[in-house]
């Protein structure tokens, strides 16, 4: 019974075909501030969106989320909700401090191990940076950024793929130059590049390079993630997207989340509350209207989390222009 429910559930959410593979358009995000700071909150929230059919996971070295995550799919096989790991889309990230072209190998095995998995489905470079190999840390320490070898790790992430560990592999956190640097060498083109986005930072030049090359955005932070290191209160405070949730009956979430999903891009989204879990994929029975979705499409643009914390004098980015390379 439990696994039926689920399964319909699941057939709620629409997939969207990543080079051999159908990603669901929502996934449950697991970074959450403290990184790692609640375990067992987060395995029990995780158990809980499979239960009412979220199907795409996405994980992280540097969340401390990975372990949590594989205890939560293991008990969801166990009372049926799945009938096993195949039945899930599973991404995970490779952090600055493994973007070394003979680490990248090792750190995959390391998050295969943490998640108890033989292979994921899509393996991401995290940031465009690499630091001093060693423990990991956010924000990384100033002496410690170093500048990545473009060529070297991505080989590294396709020989990841070639050995099966890993179906897809992408990026994330990169501008349309960094981009470009990756495409211009790889044998495997990245399948996907998740980056920050929402109605208050619309990335409408990097979608467009990234439609015309064939590499699928996710969207992370669709809410503005209020409350963390690397969210901003302006999309929550957004009178527009107020007045419209208001017309409209549904939460500011919601609006937000139905806005992206008509971007066509996956959204990741991610919430303790099982009301909210809930709420955040019922989105797809209704849509905005053509007067509403042109409101938002000239709602001034302001990259709510700039990224400072990798900018860095002693780094290869000493500027945020250096950065996201005019994206800002």
């Amino acid at each position: 019974m439990a696994a039926a429910a689920a399964a319909a559930a699941a057939n709620r959410i629409p997939t969207m075909a990543v080079g051999s593979l159908e990603i669901p358009m929502i996934g449950y995000g697991t970074a959450e501030y403290p990184l790692g700071g609640n375990p067992e909150i987060m395995k029990d929230s995780i158990l809980h969106a499979i239960k009412v059919g979220y199907r795409h996971f996405d994980t992280a070295a540097l969340y401390l989320s990975e372990a949590p995550l594989g205890q939560a799919i293991t008990t969801a096989i166990h009372n049926g909700f799945i009938q096993s790991r195949d039945d899930l889309f599973i991404t995970s990230k490779l952090y600055c401090n493994d973007a070394h072209p003979h680490l990248v190998l090792s750190a995959l095995k390391k998050s295969l191990q943490a998640l108890k998995m033989d292979y994921i489905d899509l393996y991401l470079i995290h940031w465009p940076v690499s630091a001093k190999p060693g423990e990991f840390e956010f924000p990384i320490g100033q002496d410690n950024f170093l500048p990545m070898d473009y060529n070297g790790v991505w080989k590294a992430m396709e020989e990841c793929q070639l050995l099966g560990l890993t179906k897809l592999i992408g990026v994330s956190n990169f501008s349309i130059k960094k981009l470009k640097l990756i495409l211009d060498q790889a044998k495997i083109p990245p399948a996907v590049n998740q980056v920050i986005m929402n109605p208050m930072w619309q990335q409408k030049k990097l979608r467009e390079f990234c439609q015309e090359k064939g590499i699928v955005i996710t969207a992370y932070s669709p809410l503005g993630a209020k409350g963390t290191p690397w969210g901003s209160n302006n999309v929550m405070d957004s009178k527009l997207l107020q007045q419209i949730a208001h017309a409209k009956g549904k939460s500011l979430a919601q609006i937000c989340l139905r806005w992206a999903y008509e971007q066509q891009v996956v959204i990741l989204v991610k919430s303790f509350r099982k009301e909210r879990i809930e709420e955040n994929i019922d989105i797809f029975d209704w849509k905005l209207s053509d007067e509403e979705s042109e409101k938002l499409s000239l709602i001034p643009q302001e990259r709510g989390w700039p990224a400072l914390e990798f900018v860095n004098e002693n780094g290869p980015f000493k500027s945020l222009e250096q950065l996201w390379d005019g994206e800002i």
